[in-house]
């Protein structure tokens, strides 16, 4: 196991490396000098210019400016932010934990009722409820983040007045972004659970168990479960990457703090630094999850082994 853990964080190195370069060129790529931008556009002399963007190192080739970008970010420093003059890792630092809160609480709410609509429906296979899970599964594949967040604020805020519309101070402030964020989550792991269970149903040992005279509850909680589980697990670390993503919607929908809305600011502003260090830390952890999901399989499943 330790010899695979170790070969999956070398592997995802050159994911990362390929990373860094192509946000690195493209943020390089677009119109505008930061320079520029930090001092105004009108009534700034070129010589303040090229002072500035001599003293913030915009004057040094690409390649230099990106190795020493990836060497500063292998000691846990990415820059200074170019508006603000603040250290973006302290800036990412203070961000963070609202952006990583609202992926977990979006990602519990998928896990947590997309397995229980995908129980209900393979169970009460072609009933009602099964008819009626798929079509909530069929709005969430279909429905937009963002537009789903709007009709939750419509509703649950400006007309029941159960929910904060915006702001992240509270626990109450995060229910309807965690729900927006998840609900498309949600869809994909409930009709993946359903299928999955559907399979595991038909299998002999299912019959077996029954045969045995154990209760339906017992076979589908012991059994079906456990074995259904590794395509969704699969499916929830890839998932988890897309809710990390999609923060970046939510949380200009429901004015939250977080990386996502610190990063697409930054990226209005053309602060170079800023935006490739809120991207690094985005796919790290991504990465971070990926891994644990492939760990994860052994214990799912004992036939799982890692050579």
């Amino acid at each position: 196991m330790t010899t695979y853990v170790a070969r999956r964080i070398v592997g995802s190195v050159p994911i990362v490396i390929a990373l860094s370069v192509l946000v690195f060129s493209i943020m390089h790529l677009v119109p505008g000098d930061p320079a520029q931008m930090m001092l105004g556009e009108i009534g700034v002399s070129a010589e303040a210019t090229a002072n500035l963007r001599k003293q913030l190192g915009l004057d040094d080739p690409i390649h230099v400016q990106y190795f020493r970008f990836v060497a500063n970010a292998l000691h846990g420093d990415f820059g200074r932010s170019f508006r603000s003059s603040q250290p973006v890792t302290e800036m990412l630092a203070e961000q963070f934990p609202s952006t990583f809160q609202l992926t977990v609480a979006g990602l519990a709410t998928a896990i947590v009722l997309g397995v229980l609509l995908g129980i209900i429906a393979a169970v009460r296979r072609n009933s009602l409820l099964d008819h009626s899970s798929m079509l909530v599964a069929l709005i969430g594949v279909s429905m937009p983040d963002f537009w789903f967040g709007l009709v939750l604020i419509m509703l649950f805020s400006f007309t029941l007045h159960l929910f904060p519309a915006t702001g992240s101070a509270t626990l109450r402030h995060l229910v309807l972004p965690a729900f927006a964020l998840g609900f498309g989550a949600l869809a994909v792991v409930a009709r993946l659970v359903r299928s999955s269970v559907l399979d595991v149903l038909k299998e002999d040992y299912i019959r077996t168990a029954r045969a045995k005279g154990l209760s339906e509850r017992i076979v589908i909680y012991k059994h079906v479960l456990r074995n259904s589980l590794i395509p969704v697990v699969t499916m929830v670390g890839l998932q988890f990457g897309r809710l990390l993503g999609g923060s970046v919607v939510i949380e200009q929908v429901f004015t939250r703090q977080g990386i996502g809305r610190l990063t697409v600011n930054a990226i209005l502003d053309k602060d170079f630094q800023v935006v490739q260090g809120g991207v690094f830390l985005s796919a790290l952890i991504f990465i971070a999850v990926n891994l644990l999901v492939d760990i994860s399989y052994g214990w799912l499943d004992p036939r799982v082994r890692y050579e």
